[in-house]
């Protein structure tokens, strides 16, 4: 089977309905700060199909923060079970919340995937002003970062979201 989209309304009638079970694969802290209700953690690096949630007679529905991790999620779920029916939450939460669904959280947390955008704009701005300032061999500091995001576009694998996902903020109960 293939992995089929799924528009907020369409999933917020299948949750009301109790047609669907939601599995958010994002990291404990970006679930702690806002979740939808009823979603079921399950971070992307735990995701099997020994794990997953009863979902006997329901829709199996994935969601992140935007719509990538949980479609890697439901490509790794449908290489172990090709015969499972999955739906991709098509926007993530982000679109959830501007859809206006009610969301669950503490708020106020930056999601993993800003926090990697302001530590690789960090780090280039600072390796080019030492460059500048200091030395051309900074230079290969910037490029550094330049090469990881050219292997994360590629290959869909970003080092250093798997890193951040590993600091003490990301972790459940901080």
């Amino acid at each position: 089977m293939a992995i089929q989209n799924v528009k907020p309304e369409v999933l917020s009638r299948w949750l009301d309905d109790g047609g669907a079970a939601l599995i958010d694969v994002r990291e404990p802290s970006e679930h702690k700060a806002a979740s939808i209700p009823g979603a079921h953690l399950l971070p992307l690096g735990n995701v099997t199909s020994t794990v997953l949630p009863d979902h006997a007679g329901k829709k199996l529905v994935v969601h992140c923060q935007s719509g990538g991790r949980s479609a890697q999620a439901a490509e790794k779920l449908l290489k172990e079970n090709p015969n499972l029916e999955i739906h991709n939450l098509e926007g993530g939460i982000g679109a959830w919340k501007e859809a206006g669904y009610k969301v669950n959280g503490a708020g106020g947390f930056l999601p993993l995937d800003r926090q990697v955008q302001l530590t690789v704009g960090l780090c280039v701005l600072i390796g080019s002003l030492l460059a500048y300032y200091v030395s051309p061999a900074f230079l290969l500091f910037t490029g550094f970062f330049g090469l990881g995001l050219t292997f994360a576009g590629i290959t869909g694998h970003c080092g250093l979201a798997m890193l951040m996902a590993k600091m003490p903020w990301n972790k459940a109960g901080c």
